[in-house]
């Protein structure tokens, strides 16, 4: 016989198996796992900072950075000019001029370093540099000859990290050798570097120099194209470089066993003159080079991964409520926490397992050991061996397809995309015979 339920009895049977009610309750679920999400980015966050921290203290005990701007002449001048009651003064002022032609080239060696669970890149380079300089038409400097204090000339070289010398630099210029000394006569081309009193300069021949740099430095170098032409050409056996700044190389080749690169920039490619007054140009804008990146980077790799968590909850959430409705079998919201949690923990797992093992290793181990508890969990629950392999063949697609998507980083959205349309596709399909009136409705009577 079949009768009506009391109102509240019936209201309390809708409530617990109203499908649109589960998928209500799941849907808030999956927002209330955002906050742990939120969580596990902020701790990828806070272990990279503790990276770049350790990485910073190394760099400061063996050299920073290098940026090499130069070399470049430094001439100081009298400037002269009546104060407030018409007495003549005068200013030292500078004049700045560039070389007319500068080719570079080296070899980086470089060494990984270590302390904890972190590593360093370091190198030391030795540079070699030669080229010359033209001096401009004395009438175009509109500065009095007279005023222009050609004892005092100044052969300049910018380095960043004066920490990183390794070896005394000697200039040779216009064929006399020249012991260089650490300081600069003014700040407005560069910050720091080393420099030497030259002289005589030539002012219709040409005025040829050449020295070599052995530098200390970490991560990356960097070059300002200070002549009308400049040839760059670095060597190394770093086999994974990152060029960058205002140019790239005009050619390059990257192996497994190192790389070599050749620059070549023109004074018409940059935004300043080969010479000028005071400080009315900066030229840090041009400045170009290459970066030795780790490839390993578990931090940036962690990040991306987590972003695919959402949607792993999601699609994970919606395995088990198909098989409610398809086994007739129910599932507990907190039971859906429960298996969240147990996806978040992948991250978790993955970023302290690859801070001391191999990434790829880590991803395997960490993603074997969730979808075997998530695994063990249905079958616990459900009471249903076939449901049991169908989430672990769903969760070790997902797995080895985020995975994938990891590798092919110039691919990672199309290829997301694509997977998103096939899930997509194939829940539509599965559930096309569903009819979700009737899982409403059938709930409104019970047989007593």
């Amino acid at each position: 016989m079949i009768i009506s339920q009391d109102p509240i009895k019936k209201a309390s049977a809708y409530v617990k198996n109203s499908a649109t009610l589960k998928i209500v309750s799941i849907g808030i679920l999956v927002l209330a796992l955002l906050i742990p999400t939120m969580m596990i980015s902020s701790l990828i966050n806070e272990r990279e900072l503790r990276r770049n921290s350790v990485v910073g203290e190394l760099s400061e005990k063996w050299g920073a950075s290098q940026t090499i701007t130069g070399p470049f002449i430094t001439i100081p001048y009298k400037h002269f000019y009546k104060d407030d009651k018409d007495k003549e003064k005068f200013n030292v002022n500078y004049l700045y001029i560039l070389p007319e032609t500068l080719n570079i080239s080296g070899r980086i060696k470089p060494e990984v370093r270590y302390r904890s669970l972190y590593e360093a890149v370091l190198y030391n380079m030795v540079l070699t540099f030669d080229g010359n300089f033209k001096l401009p038409p004395l009438d175009q400097l509109n500065i009095n000859q007279e005023n222009i204090l050609w004892d005092k000339t100044f052969f300049s070289i910018g380095i960043t990290d004066m920490r990183g010398i390794q070896e005394r630099i000697v200039v040779k210029f216009n064929q006399s050798s020249y012991d260089c000394n650490p300081g600069l006569k003014t700040a407005d081309i560069a910050s720091s570097g080393v420099g030497a009193l030259i002289q005589p300069l030539s002012s219709d021949g040409v005025n040829s120099f050449s020295f070599s740099l052995n530098l200390n430095g970490s991560q990356q170098i960097s070059f300002i194209p200070v002549a009308e032409t400049n040839i760059v050409k670095i060597q190394s056996s770093w086999p994974s470089p990152s060029f960058n700044g205002a140019f790239l190389p005009v050619s390059r080749e990257v192996t497994k066993d190192g790389f070599s690169a050749e620059w070549k920039v023109l004074h018409l490619n940059r935004n300043y003159p080969q010479f000028w007054e005071g400080s009315q140009y900066k030229v840090m804008e041009s400045a170009f080079g290459l970066k030795l990146i780790l490839t390993a980077d578990i931090y940036q790799k962690t990040t991306r991964l987590s972003k695919y968590a959402v949607m792993f909850i999601v699609f994970t959430f919606a395995a088990f409520f198909f098989s409610e409705i398809i086994n007739k079998r129910r599932v507990h919201p907190i039971q859906y926490l429960l298996i969240g949690m147990a996806i978040l923990l992948f991250y978790t797992l993955l970023l302290s397992l690859s801070e001391y093992i191999n990434f790829n290793f880590a991803y395997i181990l960490s993603a074997l050991a969730v979808t075997f508890v998530i695994t063990c969990y249905s079958m616990g629950i459900l009471k249903n061996l076939r449901f049991s392999f169908t989430i672990s063949g769903v969760l070790t697609i997902l797995y080895a397809y985020l995975f994938v998507v990891l590798q092919l980083e110039d691919y990672a959205l199309i290829m997301g995309s694509m997977g998103l349309f096939i899930v997509l596709t194939a829940v539509m399909y599965i559930t096309r015979k569903i009819d979700w009136y009737a899982i409403e409705t059938e709930q409104d009577k019970v047989e007593v």
